[in-house]
């Protein structure tokens, strides 16, 4: 088996900023040996509105479909989407100040990435 090393940020709704509470709503896994570059992500309309009442729930799913745009590589993700697969994951993990922000960037090894997104979408935010 082949270990890849991958790079992931977890996705983090902060409806305020002001307030520092926030919730985990998906993960971006980049490894640039299996040029992969995908985000999976998760809404709980419930959990969300327990934190903040007034949040525009379908405003966060936009923005994480702006962020698959970006992983694909597709019209979704604007300019973005354009450059070459380890630009856009720098994009992605840059700090932002809205409502959808990357929290530190981790890393590992895995032999399948698609899988290894898919456990640490139900570890972080399952």
């Amino acid at each position: 088996m082949n270990r890849l090393a991958y790079q992931y940020v977890v996705l983090r709704c902060v409806p305020r900023v002001d307030r520092e509470e926030f919730l985990n709503v998906g993960v971006v896994v980049y490894c640039q040996a299996a040029d992969y570059l995908q985000v999976a992500w998760q809404v709980a309309d419930d959990r969300l509105r327990a934190l903040h009442p007034a949040l525009d729930v379908d405003q966060v799913r936009d923005a994480l479909g702006f962020i698959e745009g970006v992983c694909a590589g597709d019209g979704r993700g604007g300019a973005a989407a354009g450059h070459p697969i380890g630009q856009r994951f720098g994009f992605l993990k840059a700090p932002k100040s809205t409502v959808i922000q990357p929290g530190p960037v981790h890393g590992g090894v895995t032999t399948d990435p698609a899988a290894q997104l898919q456990h640490l979408l139900g570890c972080l935010v399952g």
